[in-house]
């Protein structure tokens, strides 16, 4: 056996230690570090175009070597295949991980929403240590297959919600845990998606396939659909419910980051979609939404409500009113002219205080009313530090590759172990939009269903295409 597939081997014996629930692994044995020409670490990347573009680029940067470029766009093989001469190029993952087999320690997964599962699973189970785009998985039962494959494989995994890597969501994990806005009972988020088209129905026809494009991987585990230009490839997939998971999907695995760390926002007992056009035509999410989910009491936390909006919508004056008078002046501004630039934003309400973060990340956070905390000191730090400077998308990037590389023992933050349960937290609002307005959603997460709206539990997964079949999804995924 070479000493390269000894070292891969010995890595997915140990990386295990590094893959589980928790926010972080807080110890394991150092793994051997990719120290010669012989053992360096080398990655396939599928998705290379867009936001996998500077995935690949920031993986390599961390001194992996790319040896697999996959896209189903040809156009955008090329233009990426010019940065890695090298690598050989695929339009099909499925081939490249068949082809490449023993040659690659490192998957990205840089797809939209409904493939991520497919790759990803495929990949661990070769034991391929992953880093997948956000949000985890398109379903509820994928996300769950996907942190028991990480942790049954024992690999290095990350997903790509890159505001875990800032040192001001960190501290702000730690302040609230500390108790300095005492205990939460609302959380208010709200996001200025979408920036796709949502509540639309099919468009009729079709259109020729491009050349250079292999539509059936596009596609994948999906439904087949004709192409239709513009339609879906390559940037307004988000808002079909075949491909996307609209704009709960797309954001909320970043602006709900920071509160389901602090505050352990697993399982929601109930979900309700307060205002929900629904979804149009059994196609797309709506153009806006506005959803509330309910969490119990869970490891000395209290019970508290959690508000999702999007599309324009906004918490009530309540909250808006106790907010810095500059954002103030942003939300007035917008009522006055809708066409004006949305705002994000998150509070917590606390029965001392409040914490806002003005940041999709996490980033930024004051504590209010200012008055309260002019003097305000923050807790002892309890979570690491990424000692690489550098913009928070690269620093994620290093933490992954460093753990692989076994150079950094505190792990990922966002191991699927993590982002499994964040992801299924976030999937179950969409269940809401699949329900009439107003209509409170019982759900147990343990079993993945709904006791008292059974007609949600056929959402929690989906029958996939021939020949894009994934083993071990829950039985609930297929019914």
């Amino acid at each position: 056996m070479s000493q390269k597939s000894t070292r891969r081997k010995f890595i997915g014996q140990t990386a295990a230690l590094t893959a589980g629930v928790g926010y972080f692994a807080s110890s394991s044995p150092k793994l051997f570090a990719a120290d010669s020409p012989m053992q360096k670490l080398t990655a396939g990347c599928i998705g290379v175009g867009g936001k996998g573009g500077s995935d690949t680029s920031h993986i390599a940067e961390q001194g992996v070597e790319i040896v697999g470029l996959c896209d189903v766009d040809g156009s955008v093989l090329v233009k990426k295949g010019r940065e890695f001469a090298s690598a050989k190029q695929f339009n099909d993952f499925r081939e490249m991980l068949d082809q490449l087999g023993d040659k690659v320690d490192i998957v990205t997964v840089s797809t939209p929403d409904h493939t991520h599962a497919s790759a990803a699973v495929r990949a661990m189970r070769m034991k391929k240590h992953v880093y997948c785009q956000k949000p985890l998985t398109w379903s509820i039962a994928e996300a769950r297959l996907m942190r028991e494959t990480a942790e049954e494989m024992g690999v290095v995994t990350q997903m790509g919600n890159q505001g875990t890597s800032e040192n001001g969501l960190r501290e702000a994990v730690e302040v609230i845990r500390s108790g300095a806005i005492g205990d939460v009972s609302e959380i208010h988020i709200w996001s200025n998606r979408p920036v796709w088209p949502q509540g639309l129905g099919r468009p009729e026809g079709s259109d020729p396939v491009p050349e250079n494009l292999n539509w059936d991987a596009w596609i994948g585990p999906a439904p087949m659909r004709p192409y239709k230009a513009g339609a879906y490839h390559s940037f307004n997939w988000r808002g079909w419910v075949d491909f996307g998971t609209g704009a709960l999907g797309d954001m909320a695995c970043h602006t709900t980051n920071l509160s389901v760390m602090a505050l352990k926002l697993w399982d929601p007992v109930a979900m309700t979609a307060v205002r929900n056009p629904g979804i149009f035509e059994g196609e797309t999410f709506p153009g806006s939404s506005e959803i509330k989910f309910e969490f119990p009491e869970r490891e000395g936390l209290s019970a508290c409500n959690f508000h999702w909006y999007d599309g324009g919508n906004l918490p009530p004056e309540r909250i808006i009113a106790q907010l810095p008078k500059s954002f103030q002046k942003k939300v007035d501004a917008l009522k006055k002219d809708p066409s004006k630039r949305q705002t994000s934003g998150a509070v917590l309400v606390g029965s001392k205080g409040l914490l806002f973060s003005p940041d999709d990340y996490g980033a930024q956070y004051m504590l209010l009313p200012n008055d309260q905390y002019t003097d305000f000191t923050p807790p002892e730090q309890t979570l690491p530090r990424i000692p690489y400077e550098a913009g928070n998308d690269q620093r994620q990037k290093w933490e992954f590759v460093s753990t692989v590389k076994g150079e950094y023992e505190p792990g990922t933050m966002a191991n699927f172990g993590y982002a499994g349960r964040l992801t299924e937290t976030i999937l179950a609002g969409n269940l809401a939009m699949r329900a009439g307005q107003g209509q409170r959603i019982e759900w147990d997460a343990a079993t993945m269903t709904s006791p008292n709206v059974p007609a949600v539990n056929q959402f929690v997964g989906r029958e996939y295409r021939a020949g894009w079949e994934l083993e071990g999804l829950p039985a609930v995924a297929k019914a």
